[in-house]
């Protein structure tokens, strides 16, 4: 999943960003601590990891989401 940067505060490491489809989401500490950055600006792409409907992974639109972050149908449904 991408979006794009709406805010970053750097001194708690968290932030919200815009979905493709305009829907804001937040993003906490152990998100952005999960992936490699060290900053995020305002109107960055971003690829996005989700967990249970949370962002879980927050890295830039260039970099790959490792597979444990990458978005999985639930158990039982088949695409």
């Amino acid at each position: 999943m991408q979006g794009t940067v709406r805010s970053f505060d750097e001194a708690t490491r968290s932030g919200t960003v815009f979905l493709d489809d305009g829907t804001v989401l937040e993003f906490g500490t152990p998100a952005f601590d999960a992936g490699p950055l060290r900053l995020l600006r305002t109107g960055q792409r971003v690829n996005l990891g989700m967990s249970g409907g949370q962002i879980a992974y927050v890295t830039l639109s260039t970099f790959p989401v490792p597979d444990a972050f990458r978005d999985r149908p639930p158990a039982g449904d088949s695409e």
